[in-house]
């Protein structure tokens, strides 16, 4: 097989294993055997995001996912959607500020067909891609934005935190959405020079798992994937490096017809994929990942000032991650009583650490969640995809468990001092005004759509 070059590397964690492989025009292709079920993922992952995209033009990495899904050479306009469900499998792609995935899970027998779908719109999309899709997708994404940015309650409180944490100019200032402006700027031009750029073999990082045959496996990656040309015309990310804090609280009231009073706040945090990024997700699980948490201890259940308190980590890797801080007030309650109990809780965190037992809740927690995604095919296909395309190394995925069991209470304790820290975080305030009547499970939808945005 005229693969040019093949790397073979092995790592386990509780048993998962998975090897490397490469393609002589750039793709990386990772593979993990798991036999316990007959079915297989394929996940592709390219190295392109809203922080590779340029002022004026942003929403374009997020538009192209769903041009992705318009036809290619040889599948016609919703083919893919059809050929894969028709089989028995299930797909979808998203798009984050570094990366863009595709991805399906189908029975074992049906990997080929998911291969020659992913290849086939990668070697040959833009003889499908016209004005006519262009212009379908364009209205497809502008009505996504309305209906999970403009239109709920609090759904623009990520975008408006995002841009406070990272200044103007920066690679990261604007969500993967964009802006309804530049969606309107778009032209099928821009969009086939961003296909140009960067869907080619060499930019993308291939992944299958579960119940297949290696050589099987890598003799159908070869034939649909091997003739593919590599291309170099991609532009690096601009630099996202930034000061570890911000320096000065930024904050801002938004009056909006929202069901509650609601205290968000976003704090410079580490970058992904270090011990100090662990360390910070350890401890913005004991202060607020779940009801046993301080903070939901304290606002929730203790003062009862508040409806939900939650406090989470959006990695990044090629700048600051964020700490997300969530609170919705509770009856009357003001915001300044909800924003002192909180510092309160922040400072006493960082004076005194995490007990032995909140440290040994909280590793239980991030290692249940890592086991549950490395379990499914489709979860570990995805966290290989990732540390292959953000670290370059996946077998990193297989390890992350142990990882996060070796932080020590005191680099929790470190890290919170360090940055959860007043002059280290942008303030939203949300003030209802009159006429805000929506009911409090719209509320609690938006909340949702902005925490899955996040996530990805």
């Amino acid at each position: 097989m005229p693969m040019g070059h093949t790397a073979t590397q092995q790592a386990g964690s509780g048993g998962l294993k998975a090897t490397e492989h490469r393609l002589a025009n750039g793709l990386r292709v990772v593979l993990s055997e798991d036999h316990l079920t007959p079915v297989a993922a394929v996940c592709l992952w390219y190295d392109v995001g809203s922080r590779h995209e340029v002022k004026g033009r942003t929403g374009l990495a997020h538009l192209f996912e769903h041009l992705m899904f318009q036809g290619s050479a040889q599948v016609t306009g919703n083919g893919h959607f059809e050929l894969v469900q028709g089989a028995g499998g299930s797909l979808n792609g998203t798009t984050s500020f570094e990366r863009t995935n595709y991805f399906e899970t189908m029975p074992a027998h049906q990997v080929e067909l998911a291969l020659w779908l992913e290849a086939d719109r990668m070697g040959s999309l833009l003889t499908a891609l016209d004005e006519e899709s262009l212009e379908n997708q364009r209205d497809v994404v502008k009505n996504e934005r309305r209906q999970r940015y403009d239109n709920v309650p609090y759904g623009t409180a990520f975008e408006k935190l995002v841009a406070m944490a990272y200044p103007e100019g920066h690679p990261y200032h604007h969500t993967p959405i964009g802006s309804m402006a530049d969606l309107d700027a778009a032209s099928l031009e821009d969009a086939r020079e961003f296909f140009r750029t960067y869907y080619a073999p060499n930019n993308a990082v291939l992944a299958i798992v579960g119940d297949i045959d290696p050589e099987q496996t890598l003799a159908w990656i070869e034939k649909y994937f091997g003739s593919i040309p590599s291309h170099e015309g991609k532009r690096p990310p601009r630099d996202g490096t930034l000061p570890e804090v911000i320096g000065g609280q930024l904050r801002e009231v938004v009056e909006e017809e929202v069901p509650a009073r609601a205290l968000m706040a976003a704090y410079r945090l580490p970058h992904d994929g270090t011990r100090e990024a662990d360390a910070a997700d350890l401890a913005l699980t004991v202060l607020g990942g779940g009801e046993s948490s301080r903070l939901h201890n304290r606002l929730v259940r203790r003062d009862r000032t508040a409806v939900a308190a939650g406090f989470g980590l959006l990695r990044l890797s090629g700048a600051p991650s964020l700490g997300w801080l969530d609170v919705k007030t509770s009856g009357g309650v003001e915001v300044p009583a909800i924003e002192a109990a909180v510092d309160e809780e922040l400072a006493r965190f960082a004076e005194e650490g995490p007990t032995p037992q909140e440290m040994e809740r909280a590793q239980a927690q991030i290692e249940r969640e890592w086991l549950d995604r490395l379990a499914t095919v489709g979860g570990r296909a995805d966290e290989l995809c990732r540390y292959a395309v953000l670290f370059g190394d996946p077998q990193l995925a297989l390890t992350a468990v142990e990882r996060v069991l070796d932080i020590s209470p005191e680099e929790v304790r470190a890290v919170a001092a360090a940055r959860l820290r007043p002059d280290n975080r942008a303030v939203l305030v949300y003030e209802p005004v009159q006429g805000a009547e929506d009911a409090a499970d719209t509320a609690e939808a938006a909340e949702t759509d902005a925490e899955g945005e996040a996530a990805q």
